[in-house]
């Protein structure tokens, strides 16, 4: 087993932003985002959290996966800190996905036009 796991910590992510709060925009988001870095999708699911009680007309966050022939992407996003999280893990035995990981987390950390982005990178296998 070979891979390579990118991770973004995203602040000051405007929580009006659709892809913050709206499940169908952030679903189209990543599909696109996965077919346009040459990556796989064979499977998704996006829940979008209820508000807290007395909170009915505050932003509530979704999460996001979806699973790839070549590993997976998570995407979790938190308006009421106008924040995200991103996740993308591609599996790299008998092909180099690396290129592909690298693509699909820029296209996603930019459509969340963040304040900042801390950023980590981990070989495995």
């Amino acid at each position: 087993m070979q891979g390579l796991h990118l991770t973004a910590d995203l602040r000051g992510c405007a929580a009006g932003r659709p892809v913050m709060t709206d499940t169908v925009a952030l679903r189209r988001l990543c599909l696109d985002a996965v077919a346009e870095a040459g990556l796989t999708a064979v499977g998704e699911l996006f829940h979008r959290f209820v508000p807290a009680p007395g909170q009915a007309h505050a932003p509530s966050g979704i999460t996001g996966v979806v699973l790839l022939a070549e590993s997976h992407l998570a995407v979790h996003t938190w308006p009421e800190i106008e924040a995200a999280t991103l996740d993308v893990y591609v599996c790299n035995l008998g092909t180099d996905n690396t290129s592909c990981a690298h693509t699909l987390m820029d296209a996603l950390a930019a459509a969340f036009s963040p304040e900042r982005i801390e950023r980590h990178a981990q070989r495995r296998g």
